[in-house]
């Protein structure tokens, strides 16, 4: 059943006091912790010159002969077991484009992320750092990865995210950087946020929807949480697992599913969260319109699809990082309530 914006009214009401009442001081009971790989293929290489590589200063060089068997397009995985699970599924997090897990991990100025909101929530979580990022690796280029890859400047995210207002908005001093008014963004944190963008490449998307399928085949029924880029990618694995993909939380997906499997989501509970300063940015009226499109065609195939303007809701400020806005925690337990009331956790 669609809810109706009193509804999400209500819920964002919830996750006000949830958000307040949420035991931040307390210490955090896990059962278990760990991490694995997941997915990912062997990839022989030919015709490569042999290397003479000094490795350490003062060693002694060691030839290097490149042409043989390699590992490439795996997935890094960590997850958290809390000792009292209050959900019988888990929860994983995932990444938006040219960047980590560390998305869900601490904020930029210090405060508890979204992966210990949900650990404090009673869920089981999964942090991934997607095929190519991080932990998980990257490979040769143009032969495993068939294009170089994009690196941003510091400027960029700060004008692109919605942080600062508009073009030429940075000023490596906070006092002089330009915000967009009322941005919940913590600025003293931006320098610790563009520490945590890595390269990424536009010719992995297959490789990466694979790794995620493999994820979810090893660790679900789950929820799936998903980012900007990660948008696809979630609604994707949705689509070939709708068995187990108990509900889907997008939060601004830059990228969507199949438009001719939107059947597939019928019985998938969708819920897309939009921030602030939409109107008034240059893509995001466009990406946002697209989403809509796609969630009327999951609900004219009976389906669940639910979305919340923050603003419209109340909770004003957010920048397309919603989960390091200083009101990170009253998204987040909008997010619980959601999940809470499609009977996922107690």
């Amino acid at each position: 059943m669609k809810q109706t914006h009193a509804t999400l009214a209500l819920l964002a009401t919830a996750a006000t006091l949830t958000a307040c009442q949420s035991p931040a001081v307390d210490a955090i009971a896990l059962r278990s912790m760990g991490s694995f790989h997941v997915g990912g293929r062997e990839v022989v290489l030919s015709g490569k010159p042999v290397k003479e590589v000094l490795f350490t200063p003062g060693g002694v060089p060691a030839k290097v002969d490149p042409n043989g068997v390699y590992q490439a397009e795996q997935m890094y995985v960590q997850y958290f077991i809390p000792a009292q699970q209050r959900s019988s599924v888990p929860i994983l997090l995932w990444h938006g484009g040219g960047l980590s897990g560390v998305t869900y991990e601490t904020t930029p100025d210090g405060r508890e992320g979204w992966l210990n909101y949900f650990l404090r929530q009673g869920w089981a979580v999964y942090n991934s750092d997607a095929v190519e990022r991080g932990r998980s690796g990257w490979a040769q280029y143009p032969d495993i990865f068939k294009t170089e890859p994009v690196f941003l400047t510091k400027e960029n995210p700060f004008e692109r995210f919605r942080i600062g207002d508009g073009p030429g908005s940075y000023n490596k001093d906070p006092a002089k950087a330009r915000l967009m008014p009322g941005s919940q963004f913590p600025i003293e944190g931006y320098d610790n946020f563009t520490k945590q963008v890595v390269p990424r490449w536009t010719s992995t998307d297959e490789a990466t929807v694979a790794a995620y399928t493999a994820l979810v085949d090893k660790v679900c029924p789950c929820v799936i949480l998903v980012h900007s880029q990660a948008g696809q990618f979630g609604y994707r694995v949705a689509q070939a697992r709708p068995d187990k993909v108990k509900a889907l939380v997008a939060v601004e997906p830059a990228g969507f599913g199949d438009p001719k499997q939107v059947a597939a989501l019928k019985n998938v509970p969708i819920l897309q969260v939009y921030g602030d300063y939409i109107e008034q940015d240059a893509r995001w009226p466009t990406i946002r319109g697209n989403g809509l499109k796609f969630l009327e065609a999951i609900r004219q195939q009976g389906g669940s699809a639910d979305v919340v303007d923050l603003p419209k809701v109340g909770i004003k400020g957010n920048s397309h990082m919603i989960m390091m806005d200083r009101n990170s925690d009253q998204v987040a337990a909008l997010i619980q309530n959601w999940l809470r009331g499609k009977g996922l956790t107690r």
